[in-house]
């Protein structure tokens, strides 16, 4: 079994940053690829990023392109997404995942493990 844990969360100001935590743990953790998606109540899931394990392949969404980036530390076992110019719209919980084996990328069904989510509030 696969324990993702974000971390990183809070309250920041339009225009300000935020880096987010995802540290991955298990008797042997292995994925593919991990990914950060947010969820505004009410609201589908909506993906934001992912990276391959091996190889630091990334895809973004438009709506984060330039504005956010997504890292691993292969050694920490650890993903990173670091965000930029926050926009107001940019509130939700935010969530890492993992996937096993090698598929899409982008849809919420792609992923195997998820973390309990992360709440990300960005201030006018």
């Amino acid at each position: 079994q696969v324990q993702l844990v974000e971390s990183g969360g809070g309250l920041v100001q339009a225009g300000g940053s935020l880096r987010l935590s995802c540290a991955a743990s298990g008797r042997t953790f292995s994925a593919y690829a991990m990914g950060w998606f947010r969820q505004v109540l009410g609201k589908e899931r909506e993906f934001l990023a992912a990276i391959t394990w091996i190889g630091s392949n990334t895809l973004y969404a438009d709506s984060v392109k330039g504005r956010f980036t997504i890292s691993r530390d292969y050694a920490k076992n650890t993903v990173y997404l670091q965000m930029n110019s926050l926009k107001p719209e940019d509130t939700a919980v935010y969530y890492c995942a993992a996937q096993q084996s090698p598929g899409g990328l982008t849809l919420s069904y792609d992923y195997d493990y998820w973390g309990q989510g992360t709440q990300v509030t960005v201030s006018s």
